[in-house]
């Protein structure tokens, strides 16, 4: 049982976003060491998500997005599986968030790319209230529970699908997110995007694989804006994606263009390789918003200064990767479905 009140949630999450927002030495070399286990995981890419993590648990955004549900104080704690993903760092961390502000029990099957993090994140909290503790445990196995929330493929959806679907479940699959651009972009909106293509690499379901741009778009005013960014393809394994997807496009005669550290390529899909943009021409917004709505279910968020209608999230350039508290991944309220349970 938890016996932590909403005010009281709200004082020891906002605890926790000040000490990662400002992380102190031991926290610093934690980060600096991810690298040695996950070369994806550089200290940059490492700060990146827990310092956004800090600036999402702020007084403000806690009490707004807590105050939308009715959560029992002294209810009977349901054991919840958590298969998480670690493809960027910390991106299971909002499941583990929900599971423990809605006074579960987190049973965590944390990913062998990213277990230390995870585990000692919550380290830190269970620091600030030790009651913490009672609330979750890592797991190998999964086991005598109540609910499952699980992330993966979708090859590993269907897995999750017979074995989780007797019992109350989120199953994600695999998402991406795209950008609309309408040729009227700044210099600066289009640099920004590039913090939505690069960070973390782009290996995150919020980064952006693909643009939709006008018939008739030119692409240098893009790549000069994101000129920037250039220093990425010092990364090894980056740089690895990069030379191997050219090289294709190179033997096959494929269309695509190079601006030395990224490939754009015309492509019906959605989901494209490592170090590649796909990009898809549209006629008008209209069109483009019919294109968008078929294909919903496979994208996480839309980057656009466009007045766009539709279901999925639309951010800003720059925010694809700084979601709030209720930006729920595939638009499931997991908190919803967490004090329902």
């Amino acid at each position: 049982m938890s016996k932590f009140n909403k005010a009281r949630l709200i004082d020891l999450f906002d605890e926790l976003g000040t000490q990662l927002n400002d992380p102190n030495e031991q926290l610093l070399a934690v980060i600096n060491d991810e690298r040695h286990y996950n070369a994806w995981f550089t200290p940059e890419s490492v700060l990146q998500a827990v310092t956004s993590i800090g600036k999402m648990l702020n007084r403000r955004q806690l009490s707004t997005w807590l105050d939308k549900y009715s959560i029992e104080e002294n209810k009977q704690a349901k054991r919840v599986g958590l298969i998480l993903a670690g493809n960027i760092p910390l991106v299971g961390f909002h499941d583990v968030l929900c599971v423990l502000a809605s006074g579960n029990h987190a049973l965590i099957k944390a990913s062998s790319q990213d277990t230390r993090l995870i585990k000692y994140v919550l380290e830190m909290l269970t620091a600030i209230d030790d009651s913490f503790a009672y609330q979750f445990s890592f797991i190998d196995r999964l086991e005598k529970f109540d609910a499952v929330i699980a992330t993966g493929s979708n090859n590993t959806s269907r897995y999750f699908d017979y074995y989780f679907g007797k019992v109350p479940n989120i199953i994600r699959k695999n998402r991406n997110s795209l950008a609309l651009l309408t040729g009227r972009e700044t210099g600066g909106q289009l640099n920004a995007l590039g913090h939505d293509i690069f960070d973390y690499f782009g290996l995150g379901c919020r980064n952006v694989s693909k643009l939709m741009v006008p018939e008739g778009y030119n692409f240098n005013f893009f790549f000069e804006s994101i000129e920037p960014y250039q220093p990425i393809i010092n990364h090894h394994k980056y740089n690895n994606n990069y030379d191997y997807n050219k090289s294709i496009y190179l033997v096959n005669s494929d269309k695509h263009f190079d601006n030395g550290f990224l490939l754009l390529k015309e492509d019906e899909r959605l989901a494209s390789p490592l170090a590649v943009l796909y990009y898809g021409y549209y006629k008008d917004i209209p069109s483009a918003q019919a294109s968008l709505e078929a294909e919903s279910d496979k994208i996480q968020c839309i980057v656009s200064a466009a007045h766009l209608d539709a279901k999925t999230q639309i951010v800003d350039f720059g925010m694809s990767q700084q979601p709030a508290l209720w930006d729920y991944a595939d638009g499931v309220d997991t908190m919803e479905f967490l004090t329902k349970l």
